[in-house]
């Protein structure tokens, strides 16, 4: 689970639509309304990939029968991107409103906080009826690029690998050992990431961090103690400073350092596009993340990237 609408956009149909109709005076024409939301048309393109032409537009719309057998037809691979739909679910308000006034636009309002919650998604609902971002979604978001930017390269692949056994190994119990060999495949696959990017240059990790645009002279010296943590701490990479130790690592360091090198990723990165997570379109000429191709839903990489990004949420929580 991404925390996107697009992942659960099937889901949609018996948890909003058909509650939203189970009611006297309804009018029959609403998902003729809908469908003209959702579809747009060629002056103003809705969320569709294709958007149909006015004849076909017309000829569905016209027709309540239709209406409805079209919206519910839709399937996810037929929405143009996440962004798109969002700006259909919000737009579907104002119009619910001007078809059945705030009783059907209420209901509505009220069913998709429900199915927010239910499905939890990385969206906070607002009135009148405005979908904002949160940072799990942010944090979800940085997760995602992390899986999906290693797809596209064989090197990238293989680190990606060897971090998600050694995700897979924590099942066996949560050992220092195992949390060790965690985060250090992580600092590895960052650093394979950042290593394929332009914008700065070296082969470590903290030399890409000390090239990059900061704001402030602090933030580049957290993201190079980060670093000097896996430098230092002896078994992260390599034997260490024992006499530095103040401890041994537990699960704070696995959910803590795995969210630092998580915030570290978009100065290393430029390929990051954030711009989704805000509702805006993704920019020209940037690999958006809401744009790359979900992983099957059975696939081990699904649930081992759902797993991490649990965990990254639940540390939000406890902030």
């Amino acid at each position: 689970m991404r925390g996107e609408f697009i992942g659960v956009w099937s889901e949609t149909w018996r948890e909003i639509w058909l509650p939203l109709i189970d009611h006297e005076g309804v009018p029959e024409d609403i998902f003729c309304e809908l469908y003209r939301e959702l579809a747009g048309n060629p002056k103003k393109p809705g969320s569709l990939r294709v958007t149909p032409s006015l004849e076909v537009l017309a000829d569905i719309i016209d027709n309540p029968a239709q209406g409805q057998a079209a919206f519910e037809g839709t399937t996810a691979e037929e929405l143009a991107n996440e962004t798109a739909l969002v700006r259909f679910l919000e737009a579907a308000h104002p119009a619910l409103d001007d078809l059945g006034g705030d009783p059907l636009s209420n209901r509505y309002f009220n069913l998709l906080a429900g199915f927010i919650e239910k499905f939890s998604l990385r969206y906070d609902l607002r009135r009148p009826c405005t979908l904002c971002p949160t940072l799990p979604g942010l944090l979800t978001n940085l997760v995602q690029h992390m899986r999906s930017a290693s797809q596209a390269d064989a090197h990238l692949a293989k680190l990606n690998h060897e971090f998600e056994e050694a995700l897979r190994d924590l099942r066996h119990g949560r050992t220092e050992s195992r949390i060790k060999s965690c985060l250090t495949k992580q600092y590895i696959l960052i650093e394979g990431i950042a290593n394929t990017r332009s914008g700065t240059s070296g082969e470590t990790l903290g030399q890409r961090c000390s090239q990059a645009s900061w704001p402030h002279p602090t933030l580049k010296a957290a993201a190079g103690n980060i670093y000097g943590f896996r430098s230092d701490y002896p078994g992260l990479g390599h034997a260490g400073n024992p006499k530095a130790v103040l401890r041994d690592v537990d699960d704070l360091e696995l959910v803590g350092v795995s969210c630092m090198l998580l915030g570290v990723l978009p100065y290393v990165d430029p390929t990051i596009d954030l711009n989704p997570v805000y509702g805006e379109n993704t920019s020209p000429g940037r690999s958006g993340v809401s744009a790359q191709k979900a992983a099957p839903a059975g696939s081990p990489s699904r649930s081992i990237w759902k797993r991490l990004g649990s965990w990254a949420g639940r540390f939000v929580a406890r902030g």
